[in-house]
C-alpha cells in the first residue's frame, strides 16, 4: 500500500483532465461560492471549455481537406498547402467572404469522404498519395458515383477548393494563409507594399 502522502494517479476524463484534478477544481469553486465567488458546476464547465482549431469545419472535415489541399499543392523540396497554413484561410474565408459557401465544402467534402470509403475501402487522409492522386482525378474527371454526389457536380467542387487552396498558398497572411511568408520565400519575393495598406511595417520573409 502506497503511504497516505503520495498521490496515485487516477483515471482521465474523456476531456484529458484526470479525474482529481477536477475535484480539486470542484472543491475550489465550492469554497468559491461561500464568498460568491462561483460554483462546482460553473467552474467545471470552465475547465472543460477549450478552444476549438477551427471555426467552421469539423476536426474531421478539417482532416479531410488538409489532405485535398496537399494534393493541389504538396510539399516537396519547398512548403506545402499544410505548411502554409491554406486550412485556416480557408476556414476563415467560410466565416466571412465566403460564407455563401459553406454548403458546398460541407456537402463536398461529405460526398468525397464517401467516395473514397466506397472506392477504396479507407477515408481519404489513410490512402497513399498515388491512391489520393487517382481519388482526385475521380472527381476531377466527374466519375464518382453519381449517387453519392447527388445534385452537386464533382467538378465544380474541386475546382472550389482549387481557387481557394491557392488564394490561401499565395495571397497576403494577414487573410489567414500563407503562413510565414511560405510562397514569397518560395518565390524569393519581398513582402509586397500596397499603398496605404502595409500593416506589417518594416517586416520582410529573409
Amino acid at each position: 500500500m502506497q503511504p497516505a502522502t503520495q498521490e496515485t494517479s487516477s483515471p482521465a476524463t474523456p476531456d484529458g483532465m484526470s479525474r482529481r484534478a477536477v475535484l480539486r477544481l470542484s472543491a475550489a469553486g465550492l469554497l468559491g461560492a461561500s464568498f460568491g465567488v462561483g460554483t462546482a458546476i460553473g467552474l467545471t464547465r470552465w475547465v472543460r471549455t477549450t478552444p476549438q482549431p477551427y471555426r467552421f469545419f469539423s476536426a474531421a472535415e478539417a482532416a479531410l481537406l488538409i489532405a485535398l489541399c496537399e494534393q493541389i499543392i504538396p510539399r516537396d523540396d519547398a512548403p506545402g498547402a499544410t505548411d502554409a497554413g491554406v486550412i485556416h484561410y480557408i476556414d476563415r474565408q467560410l466565416c466571412g467572404k465566403f460564407a455563401d459557401q459553406q454548403a458546398a465544402y460541407r456537402l463536398g467534402l461529405a460526398a468525397f469522404g464517401k467516395t473514397c470509403l466506397q472506392v477504396y475501402q479507407m477515408p481519404f487522409e489513410q490512402l497513399s498519395f498515388t491512391q489520393q492522386t487517382e481519388a482526385v482525378r475521380l472527381i476531377e474527371a466527374e466519375k464518382a458515383p453519381r449517387e453519392l454526389w447527388g445534385e452537386q457536380s464533382q467538378q465544380e467542387f474541386f475546382s472550389l477548393v482549387i481557387d481557394h487552396t491557392r488564394q490561401g498558398f499565395y495571397g497576403s497572411p494577414r487573410h489567414g494563409g500563407n503562413r510565414d511568408y511560405a510562397s514569397y520565400r518560395m518565390l524569393g519575393l519581398a513582402y509586397p507594399n500596397i499603398i496605404g495598406r502595409n500593416r506589417y511595417g518594416s517586416k520582410r520573409p529573409d
